[in-house]
């Protein structure tokens, strides 16, 4: 079931002061990001601290706890939601380090510029579970690809979800493409990682006693 569009969703968006939408009328995000329109992360949050960023942010838990217990470190969350991203940036319209994209994975080359993020969190993507639909995947080959353009090369990709079969996939095409892994945990919630932060689904499903599968990943340059 689609979820209904926000009445008047539109001018609410542009009248958010940390959200920018971008909708690239290029289908071809490689051609889209021939042409690029960079976001100045020094204008939006004023400063010059790390980027770090969220692919999929949904309803903006995750961003609004990480950037509260972190000040110093800027937070870049996109959501190609328009009715999702918004509620996320009413939760998090009080934080000055954590900005909003309203755009698809594909196309954030075009907006974001090469080794300018310093970390990449990747929390309970769509896994896309028919074969047919791997592609769609945000830990796919073309999506590591993205990712690697973006990364400085201290940077770290963290991945969290509840998918078994999902986690399997990302583990492959992490090591396919020559990441390292580190932080291997296939029960987040029974192990003795600190600091976790939960998100809204990560509440769910665990209530509902699925393990959590979590890793980080690195590129050894």
């Amino acid at each position: 079931m689609r979820m209904r569009r926000k009445k008047n969703l539109d001018e609410k968006l542009l009248a958010l002061k940390n959200l920018t939408v971008k909708h690239s009328e290029e289908r071809d995000y490689r051609k889209a990001a021939e042409n690029p329109e960079y976001l100045d992360f020094e204008k939006i949050f004023k400063n010059n601290n790390p980027v770090h960023l969220e692919v999929g942010c949904g309803k903006g838990q995750f961003a609004f706890e990480i950037a509260q217990q972190n000040p110093n470190i800027n937070f870049l969350a996109v959501e190609k939601s328009e009715n999702v991203i918004f509620a996320a940036c009413k939760k998090c319209e009080n934080l000055s380090n954590v900005y909003f994209l309203n755009s698809g994975a594909e196309y954030l080359p075009k907006y974001i510029k090469p080794a300018s993020i310093s970390r990449i969190y990747l929390n309970f993507s769509c896994p896309f579970p028919k074969k047919s639909y791997a592609s769609h995947r945000l830990t796919a080959t073309h999506f590591l690809k993205i990712y690697d353009g973006l990364m400085t090369d201290e940077a770290e990709i963290h991945q969290k979800t509840d998918n078994r079969g999902f986690f399997e996939f990302s583990l492959e095409k992490f090591s396919d493409y020559g990441f390292a892994l580190k932080n291997i945990s296939l029960d987040l919630h029974n192990s003795d990682f600190e600091g976790n932060i939960v998100t809204e689904y990560e509440a769910r499903f665990s209530s509902l006693g699925f393990p959590i599968y979590r890793l980080e990943a690195y590129l050894k340059k």
